[in-house]
């Protein structure tokens, strides 16, 4: 009896102890997680880099016999593509640039900006008209922009200098993981006690399997929003918008689109700049009323409204639908993980929040199996 009466106390001090050495652990890791937060950030996306691009790898090893010359084969496609991409829109947008300085001189900007602010008084009711709102008001208003915009140019270029540093360390993490990935795998299968050998292969196996069912299905998203974006600027087209480089715009606003909720926004700021560089100068672009009772110079109005509507459906239908299916979540769980991913890490939380769940759903699967099984093992 007295050795019966010990045992419940020995199995409770040691659920204390485990949890005072969990919570000694949690407290550790946010004491610095500030210091390795870039470092895990840059191996998470080396990880779904590595994930999409493994197949590929894969398949020509199977062919050329040689893992390196794969690897650099893949990242060389790769990387002529993204830079061809790259390339051909800043080419474009530069004769662009070049063609709209060549029609549009400084006094005829200054003249239309004017104008704007002249129909933009117009169009407010009479008991919103002030001094405020003059066309003078308007032309200090866009100098003070111009300068708080030149004044944070500093910034912006730490800014990109530190994307550049981080997409750099991202890359080489990639081709590592690639060229090491079935060793790493196989040094951690074999670090997997024998008692739970078939449970850790499993494990591992559906890990992967959702990781890349997720990233299936982000790209599904993207493929659709970027088709939406280029149907609804030909669209905008059609009624007079005169918007080009439409098939960029869709594929950036697209792959943008992988941080879920950013993509078509990120989309719209190239298409508000080229409608603006394309209709300077036409009165009607200039004049052109959003559903025929809202000023929309330059179909401004409706190019964020047609993104708008875009985001909605992504964010709302699309994304719930397809990447909570390619994870087995539920759309309505996955709106609640990426509200809550957003709201504690911002985009990133959102980019992460579905991947990770669907990993913690297969870890508390595969405990739950071993913990209803346990007497077999």
């Amino acid at each position: 009896r007295t050795i019966k009466m010990i045992e419940p106390q020995v199995n409770y001090i040691q659920q204390i102890y485990r949890m005072i050495i969990a919570l000694i652990v949690i407290w550790f890791i946010n004491l610095i997680w500030p210091f390795i937060s870039d470092v895990i950030l840059m191996l998470v996306f080396a990880f779904l880099f590595t994930t999409l691009l493994l197949s590929s790898v894969d398949r020509f090893e199977r062919k050329i016999g040689n893992r390196g010359l794969s690897v650099l084969s893949v990242v060389i496609i790769l990387l002529t593509c993204v830079s061809t991409f790259i390339g051909s829109f800043i080419s474009q947008i530069s004769i662009q640039a070049q063609e709209f300085s060549e029609r549009v001189d400084q006094t005829t900007m200054v003249n239309e900006f004017k104008s704007l602010g002249d129909k933009a008084t117009s169009a407010m009711p009479s008991f919103m008209k002030s001094e405020e709102s003059s066309s003078d008001y308007f032309a200090n208003k866009l100098t003070e922009i111009t300068q708080s915009v030149l004044g944070s140019l500093g910034s912006l270029v730490s800014t990109v200098g530190n994307f550049m540093f981080i997409a750099i360390m991202v890359f080489i993490f990639t081709i590592i993981l690639l060229s090491e990935y079935h060793k790493f795998k196989k040094s951690l299968v074999n670090s997997i006690p024998n008692k739970y050998f078939e449970v850790g292969l499993k494990l591992i196996y559906n890990i992967e399997k959702s990781v890349s069912s997720y990233l299936k299905g982000q790209f599904l998203s993207a493929a659709s929003v970027g088709g939406m974006s280029i149907a609804g600027l030909l669209l905008l087209n059609f009624f007079g918008a005169n918007i080009t480089l439409v098939i960029f715009i869709g594929i950036i606003a697209g792959l943008a689109n992988l941080i879920p909720l950013v993509g078509p926004f990120v989309g719209m700021v190239p298409a508000l700049l080229i409608a603006f560089m394309n209709n300077l100068g036409n009165d009607a672009a200039t004049s052109h009323m959003f559903l025929g009772t809202i000023p929309s110079p330059f179909f401004s109005i409706d190019i964020i409204f047609m993104f708008l509507i875009v985001q909605q459906i992504e964010g709302n239908l699309i994304t719930p639908a397809l990447v909570g299916k390619s994870v087995g979540l539920h759309p309505m769980l996955v709106m609640i993980v990426l509200l809550i991913g957003g709201t504690l890490l911002g985009p990133l939380g959102m980019l992460f929040a579905v991947p990770a769940s669907g990993v913690i759903k297969v870890i508390i699967k595969e405990i739950a199996f071993v913990r209803k099984n346990a007497h077999l093992l």
